[in-house]
């Protein structure tokens, strides 16, 4: 039943990007133009998708576990460091650049685009050298309270 559930999850989740114009690069570049032809249709996706997040957030921080049975693993606060400014800037610019960003990227690719593909190629080239990088950087230590 979770691996039907999780499916039919997806399945709704790109349906959603697709009627958004979200899996579209034209739509999303014209959204990030914000010195040009903004399209600023993309800001009520986001806000609409932050609003039911937010709904979601809520109701899911005192439950452990999910309404499926499965274990709750709700994000931890974490302080901004250099690694996570680096990491968002590379992910803006890629977006910037590309259109796209990974549940798009990956709903295009699904619908026969040519750009995914080599998006997701180099994305999956990303998450590779970045696990790679992880493997040689020593282990961090806990912080005395």
């Amino acid at each position: 039943m979770f691996v039907l559930t999780s499916l039919l999850t997806g399945m709704v989740f790109g349906l959603g990007l697709i009627v958004s114009g979200m899996a579209n690069p034209a739509k999303v570049l014209g959204f990030l133009d914000v010195g040009g032809a903004w399209d600023p249709s993309l800001a009520l996706v986001m806000a609409g998708a932050i609003a039911v997040g937010l709904v979601a957030f809520f109701f899911a921080k005192n439950r452990t576990l999910s309404l499926m049975g499965a274990v709750m693993k709700l994000p931890t606060a974490s302080p901004i460091d250099r690694r996570l400014v680096r990491g968002s800037t590379l992910f803006g610019i890629g977006w910037g650049i590309a259109g796209f960003c990974p549940g798009p990227g990956l709903v295009a690719l699904g619908m026969g685009e040519s750009k995914a593909l080599v998006f997701v190629a180099t994305m999956l080239i990303g998450m590779i050298v970045f696990e790679l990088l992880e493997l040689r950087r020593p282990a961090m230590t806990p912080r005395a309270a």
